[in-house]
């Protein structure tokens, strides 16, 4: 029996700036942290950058048409913030925003909503120079930059996401160095992870000023935190890696308080929170968009302080399936995900904006064999048709991602998209997996 979808789902794909875009310099665009980053020997692997990636900046008219024939209703994107302010603040750069403008105009000919992102972790390298997110000032200029946006595009765009991934940015870029960038301090960690809340919240009201018929959310990754072993340690420490990772972002966000046990842990390195901060990061939301792939199993490990947990990221079942990312095949996430958020946080509207997986694929006669990622997306697609028949207010899904493109610190390797990319030629080809996808979202549904 098929599992059929709400009449009015949004069918998508996801992208992101830095890893899609190229013309690292084109029409005046500023160099961003992942500029800086990719260039540092050691950071990439292979000393690959996203100078050219898949040159979408150049070829986005052939890329929507792609979308068009993949029968997508919408397609989330995010803004550089270089290339629309190459300093980080003060004179626009009109060329770059233009090229958003034309992209806007070219999805809503082909019938597709435009989901917008403002921030996919590209800040200016401008303002990482002056101190970067564990400085309050970057939230301030966070909200001129939304307005900007939002003045010049919120008369056609509707769907808007301040940020993606809060705490992936802010805990690998901050605190573990693995991320653009690259930084290892506690002390400006806490302070990074307040300034993004912070930043969310002024951007919030910041595009409600620009845009009043704006639907307005945020993109948080959720990876289910599960104990290792039976025990009530573990169990404590995998609460503990959710107040840390998750709840000190959506507490913040959707109730207007960071999570007490998780202000505990982190007394040594407390957050600069000033009086009023917690009222404007908590603005009213119209959806959350959500990132799920995996789960994580945790374990208590007394000598990690402050938070006494050990990720068991290099784990493997006997029985379970693993992406070319190493990343374990377990589509309950989902479904664990969109229950959860329902009930804790009692959303208007919730997305899957995030979910994909990097396989490895056969190109034989002109065509891309992905069965594995068909397999993938096939169960996380009936977790999700789960969760909507328990009565969560899912309204749409896009897979990560449209494009192979560079998978941050990982370079070129790793293939997530629909779309192969050649990167020598940039010839596109849809794999098996966007023709399965197109059949989805012609039956809305499986």
């Amino acid at each position: 029996m098929g599992k059929g979808f709400p009449e009015d789902f949004r069918w998508g794909a996801a992208t992101a700036a830095y890893q899609i875009e190229g013309g690292y310099d084109a029409d005046g665009k500023g160099e961003s942290i992942w500029d800086r980053f990719s260039r540092t020997p050691g950071k990439i692997a292979r000393g690959e950058t996203g100078d050219r990636a898949c040159e979408h900046y150049f070829r986005y008219r052939h890329d929507v048409a792609l979308m068009r024939q993949l029968g997508l209703s919408a397609y989330r994107f995010s803004v550089s913030w270089p290339r629309v302010l190459p300093t980080g603040k003060g004179r626009v750069n009109r060329a770059g925003l233009d090229f958003y403008s034309r992209l806007v105009d070219a999805l809503l000919a082909s019938g597709i909503e435009p989901f917008l992102t403002l921030y996919h972790w590209d800040l200016p390298q401008a303002l990482q120079d002056l101190g970067g997110w564990p400085s309050r000032s970057v939230a301030g200029w966070f909200a001129d930059y939304a307005h900007a946006v939002g003045r010049a595009l919120g008369d056609r765009v509707r769907f808007w996401m301040t940020l993606n991934e809060p705490q992936v940015f802010a805990v690998m870029g901050h605190l573990t160095g693995e991320k653009a960038p690259g930084m290892a301090d506690f002390v400006a960690y806490t302070a990074a992870s307040h300034h993004v809340n912070l930043a969310h919240g002024l951007g919030v009201q910041a595009l409600r000023d620009a845009c009043v018929q704006a639907e307005i959310g945020i993109a948080m990754s959720i990876l289910p935190a599960h104990p290792w072993g039976d025990d009530a340690t573990d169990r404590e420490a995998a609460h503990r890696f959710d107040g840390f990772f998750h709840r000190w972002y959506l507490d913040p966000v959707l109730r207007g308080s960071y999570p007490e046990d998780t202000r505990e842990i982190l007394a040594d390195f407390p957050a600069p929170v000033e009086p009023d901060d917690l009222r404007q990061i908590r603005q009213p939301l119209d959806f959350l968009g959500v990132n799920v792939y995996s789960r994580l199993f945790v374990r208590d490990h007394p000598e990690f302080l402050p938070l006494r947990v050990e990720l068991l990221t290099e784990r493997r079942l006997p029985d379970a399936k693993y992406t070319a990312m190493g990343w374990e095949v377990y589509p309950d996430a989902l479904r664990e995900v969109l229950l959860r958020l329902h009930r804790d946080y009692a959303l208007p509207a919730l997305y899957v904006t995030e979910n994909g997986a990097a396989f490895a694929e056969r190109v034989e006669g002109g065509e891309v064999r992905d069965v594995d990622r068909i397999a993938f997306l096939h169960d996380y697609l009936s977790a999700a048709h789960d969760a909507l028949e328990q009565g969560v207010p899912l309204r749409g899904y896009f897979v990560w991602s449209l494009l192979d493109n560079l998978e941050w610190e990982h370079g070129y390797d790793k293939r997530f998209g629909l779309i192969r990319v050649e990167y020598e030629t940039q010839e596109r080809t849809v794999k098996q997996s966007g023709h399965w996808y197109r059949g989805v979202i012609e039956r809305n549904g499986l």
